[in-house]
């Protein structure tokens, strides 16, 4: 005899549904249950969002009440991140580096996510995956390197400089022993804005605005102004790097500022995917390359490469 059909918003207890749940649940307010040695109940400590069956807490708020609708996005990010909630000015310069690094056009990540989802278009979180896995040293991960590179200086450094002359040194030194190393200084150059990047003077003015230009802005600019002194030759100081800076001056952690670009990328590989569904360019592309490649004989190492 055929199963009773079943109303789309019921209960159901197929595992293969990602929003199932077992045909007699516990509620979610009950106490837990002893743990397997009978010697107490476990513990899970958040501060972050728990749910009852009438209710769902985040940041110890009522989430229906007291955030929605109340708290922009942005300002929930860095409330959850920081365990403290921003002043308005602070929500500003944070959401503005966020939309510095939504999107840059054809980048390495946008392409990587519409290739994907030209072999996958079936697969929306797989394309918005190969964008964000594409994060890296060259892009969207230099706004952590740099963070990180400001910090470590300034922790070593111990007191901050008292003026200008005394930022550029302390900048001038970080540069010598960054060359004499031989390691990049994170967040100087980039591959298209090569007379300066548009994002640097307009973070930095915003920073100002709001009275938030702090230690690591201050480091991050000195080492704009002394740089040429050391590498012989003037590169910008670039919109990821000076994200980068500001995100720490606001007391974020620095190990964690990649993720605040992977998290502003998502939006803007999702606007490219959209895009892409009424503009294709990723079968072009993919042509372009398939039809243009040069085969090379196996193991022919010494064959030009173009």
């Amino acid at each position: 005899m055929p199963a009773a059909p079943v109303a789309a918003d019921s209960v159901t207890t197929d595992p293969s549904s990602a929003d199932s749940v077992p045909a007699d649940p516990a509620p979610a307010d009950s106490a837990p249950g002893p743990d397997a040695s009978g010697g107490g109940r476990p513990e899970f400590p958040t501060a972050l969002g728990t749910s009852t069956t009438s209710s769902i807490t985040l940041l110890g708020r009522d989430l229906a009440d007291d955030l929605m609708g109340k708290v922009g996005f942005g300002e929930l990010v860095f409330w959850m991140v920081a365990r403290r909630r921003p002043a308005p000015g602070q929500v500003r310069l944070f959401e503005a580096c966020l939309v510095a690094l939504a999107d840059h056009g054809f980048t390495p990540t946008a392409i990587a996510a519409r290739l994907t989802y030209l072999s996958a278009p079936d697969s929306l979180q797989g394309a918005l995956a190969a964008g964000l896995l594409g994060g890296g040293s060259r892009f969207l991960g230099v706004t952590e390197d740099t963070g990180r590179f400001l910090a470590d200086t300034l922790a070593r450094a111990g007191d901050e400089p008292a003026d200008d002359a005394g930022w550029d040194a302390l900048a001038l030194e970080a540069v010598t022993a960054e060359r004499a190393a031989r390691r990049i200084i994170p967040g100087l150059g980039h591959p298209v804005h090569k007379e300066g990047d548009p994002r640097t003077p307009a973070l930095v003015r915003i920073a100002r605005e709001e009275d938030l230009e702090g230690p690591h802005l201050r480091l991050f600019q000195a080492i704009g102004r002394v740089h040429e002194q050391v590498l012989g030759r003037r590169l910008v100081l670039n919109g990821a790097g000076v994200c980068g800076a500001a995100l720490a001056d606001l007391g974020l952690p620095v190990d964690l500022l990649r993720g605040f670009a992977l998290l502003a990328r998502a939006g803007g590989l999702l606007g490219q995917l959209a895009e892409e569904r009424e503009h294709p360019v990723a079968m072009d592309a993919y042509l372009l390359v398939d039809r243009n490649a040069t085969r090379l004989p196996p193991g022919d190492d010494d064959a030009p490469r173009h």
